[in-house]
């Protein structure tokens, strides 16, 4: 059943247009609950198929996006998480694809789970987005977020220590901000929406530190160092302030795991 699992992963992988996608994660998620999964093995794709649009960039030749009171600015918000989403399901599914069969049972069941949740993320963006008559794709977005991916194709305990851990954690640190945003400016579905991801979000953070801890016990390993050493060593740059401890606390990863590898107290801009 995990290989059949594995296989449709991969087909969430290889499917390029953004809803689909989206649904396939679905619809992967209601097969692997009803136990009707008749995918066939696949090869996993080294990076996932994405759609024509939208423009793909460095990070560095992204513009300056600025979260004003004006519609563009909401739209501009609203394209980049729902880009950021995509990208969290196809990293749902090649962390199952990759590494789900080496582990136990309920390791493939905890991230089909997030795999979905992501995809329902996707889809509550992707609707506010036509609420503004707009659309994934308008907008040109960056192409780092797969990096992370890439850095840690060769070890699930890197994996875990850099994509949940680090990426999606500072999501929990950066999320409130923006609903307190999308509130004042009287657009409260989309606040409402943001709130979904947030909550959703403590339980991703949760579940990459949970099996982060389990599978570096297995392997003899003291889960505080041994994250702190792959952080260092898989993601470049210190990591940044201010962190939302609260939340943070909530899904297990304490300030001691974080606080060692952060950028000076100094450095955070008034």
């Amino acid at each position: 059943m995990v290989g059949r699992l594995v296989a449709g992963a991969c087909q969430v992988l290889t499917t390029a247009d953004a809803l689909a996608k989206a649904q396939a994660a679905l619809d992967l998620a209601a097969g692997w609950d009803a136990g009707t999964l008749t995918f066939m093995a696949a090869d996993l794709p080294l990076r996932p198929a994405r759609p024509a649009r939208p423009e793909l960039r460095l990070p560095r030749d992204m513009p300056r996006r600025r979260m004003g009171g004006g519609t563009k600015g909401r739209i501009a918000m609203l394209h980049a998480l729902a880009h950021i989403e995509l990208n969290a399901i196809d990293l749902a599914c090649d962390i199952l694809a990759r590494f789900a069969c080496g582990l136990p049972p309920e390791f493939a069941t905890d991230w089909l789970n997030v795999a979905a949740e992501e995809a329902k993320h996707f889809m509550l963006l992707s609707a506010r987005l036509r609420a503004y008559d707009a659309g994934y794709g308008d907008l040109p977005a960056h192409d780092g977020l797969w990096q992370a991916a890439d850095a840690t194709a060769d070890d699930v305990l890197a994996r875990l220590a850099v994509v949940p851990m680090v990426l999606e954690a500072r999501g929990l640190d950066v999320t409130p901000m923006m609903i307190e945003r999308m509130t004042a400016l009287g657009d409260e579905e989309s606040a409402a929406v943001l709130k979904v991801i947030y909550q959703d979000e403590i339980g991703h953070v949760a579940t990459g530190q949970r099996w982060f801890d389990r599978i570096a016990r297995c392997r003899g390993l003291d889960p505080l160092p041994a994250w702190q050493d792959l952080v260092r060593r898989r993601f470049k740059g210190a990591l940044k302030r201010p962190f939302n401890a609260a939340a943070r606390d909530a899904a297990g990863l304490p300030g001691d795991y974080y606080e060692p590898l952060a950028e000076p107290a100094g450095d955070l801009v008034p």
